[in-house]
């Protein structure tokens, strides 16, 4: 019986350890918990612009929104804040016609800094 046991153990932890993810979830680090607050916040600044411009029928953001959110274009106070700044166009074209920059905070407040024509870039 304890045999069994043991063997059921040993199944279940290596079943564990063989599935991506589950082990590492456990594991709680800053940087880990940092990019689950900078994905929220690439979420939270993307679905403002598409509010803003007229919903998803209207405005499309750049991929980079899209994707892995260390990829997108942000910058990071230190402080518990992240600047998006974006381009987005609408659904039938790939030209970029809007620029937003949008902050979000830590505890998922959002602000948008600039929403408009596309600036210049010094």
């Amino acid at each position: 019986m304890k045999l069994n046991t043991l063997i059921n153990s040993a199944f279940v932890i290596a079943s564990i350890a063989l599935v991506p993810g589950i082990a590492s979830a456990q594991i709680t680090n800053n940087n880990k918990i940092s990019l689950i607050n900078l994905g929220r916040a690439e979420n939270l600044a993307r679905q403002a612009a598409e509010q803003i411009n007229g919903g998803l029928q209207h405005y499309r953001a750049q991929n980079s929104m899209y994707g892995p959110a260390k990829r997108s274009p942000h910058t990071y106070d230190g402080h518990g804040k992240w600047t998006f700044t974006f381009k987005g166009h609408s659904p039938d074209s790939d030209t970029p016609t809007v620029e937003s920059v949008v902050t979000v905070s830590r505890t998922r407040i959002v602000h948008i800094d600039y929403n408009g024509p596309i600036r210049s870039t010094p």
